[in-house]
């Protein structure tokens, strides 16, 4: 009986060893003003007025796949009609994202997108679930929503 109290100390110790730490990408992620969740990924971003352009920047993870490839992402100023006035793209680096691993990224539109107006957001990748190491199992994949241009 005299043995449990330290084997209850060291038990303790040891299991306070364990906490976890917030991740910050995933805090700035939350804080961001603007979000798009789907089966695939989550995105935060916000959208801002920047030198006569219009500039889209935020995080993305990926929540789906084990591994998720070639990710790019486009923004695009849509009309009344839906016809595309301008848009800007970019390549999310690193190239590849894990499984609930996130990246940062920015598009800058080259036009101003008055508040109000739509910006269509796409984004296209190749995700797949292990197998054969990509190659040749997996899916790719494309999707897109709208948001508005907040007011400044």
């Amino acid at each position: 009986m005299r043995r449990v109290g330290p084997i209850l100390l060291i038990l303790f110790l040891c299991l306070g060893a364990c906490a976890s730490f917030p991740d910050p990408q995933q805090q700035r992620l939350a804080a961001l003003p603007q979000h798009y969740k789907q089966f695939d990924v989550l995105m935060g971003y916000e959208v801002r007025p920047a030198d006569g352009s219009t500039v889209v920047q935020g995080i993305v993870k990926n929540v789906r796949y084990f591994r998720m490839r070639d990710l790019e992402i486009w923004a695009a100023h849509l009309d009344a009609r839906g016809k595309v006035l301008a848009q800007g793209m970019t390549f999310i680096m690193p190239s590849e994202l894990g499984l609930d691993q996130s990246a940062d990224f920015t598009i800058k539109i080259p036009e101003a997108v008055p508040p109000g107006d739509r910006i269509r957001i796409t984004y296209k990748y190749f995700g797949s679930d292990g197998g054969t190491h990509g190659l040749g199992d997996g899916t790719n994949w494309m999707q897109s929503f709208e948001t508005a241009a907040p007011a400044r």
